[in-house]
């Protein structure tokens, strides 16, 4: 049964959230949620470079030759890549900074060329416009969860601004690997118990 326009774009924000459901996307996600604005930013640009990649492709799928769509597909998310990193570079430099290599690392990454893949190039315009901002804001969301719980406790700060006061002992290893993987994992869980009842 086909799902409804509302229905491809609800399934991103719980039944396919990448990180947590599709358990895509997890390097920038371990790797850039050390802030809260880091996450945002990871999140905003994903999602612009998904919406643009499902709309072209789903416009271009009957045009593309099966034999070498995935090599198109590729070409189409990296000229968004391009953009987003420019137009970051231009106007939040510092942040692209801070982001570093997972700006265009966004062309592999396996939330977007598998949307492009298994729905965009599939269906149709709207449908996939809805799907891409669906999952975009999905993982937005879940790096914004993370990088709050990891903030906030291995810096004693959210957005930059202390939420504990000046005696607050931060749980460094939170802003390390270690402390990314344990976020991960107890968020996940939380998830679980919530989709359980």
């Amino acid at each position: 049964m086909a799902k409804t326009i509302g229905q491809e774009f609800v399934k991103g924000l719980w039944e396919e959230i990448p990180p947590f459901r599709l358990v895509l996307g997890l390097c920038p996600t371990l790797a850039v949620t050390k802030s809260v604005e880091n996450g945002i930013g990871m999140g905003l640009a994903t999602t612009f470079v998904l919406v643009c990649a499902n709309i072209l492709v789903s416009i271009l799928s009957g045009i593309i030759p099966s034999k070498i769509r995935i090599a198109c597909f590729i070409i189409i998310i990296a000229t968004f890549v391009t953009v987003v990193e420019l137009v970051m570079q231009a106007y939040t430099y510092q942040l692209f900074m801070e982001l570093g290599i997972f700006i265009p690392l966004i062309v592999v990454n396996c939330i977007v060329l598998g949307r492009s893949e298994a729905f965009a190039s599939k269906n149709g315009v709207i449908p996939s416009l809805a799907d891409g901002l669906g999952i975009g804001i999905g993982f937005t969301l879940s790096l914004t969860a993370i990088s709050a719980v990891r903030e906030s406790l291995g810096s004693g700060t959210l957005l930059g601004y202390s939420i504990f006061g000046p005696s607050f002992e931060p749980f460094s290893f939170m802003v390390e690997a270690p402390g990314a993987f344990i976020c991960l994992g107890l968020l996940l869980c939380i998830m679980n118990i919530i989709g359980r009842k």
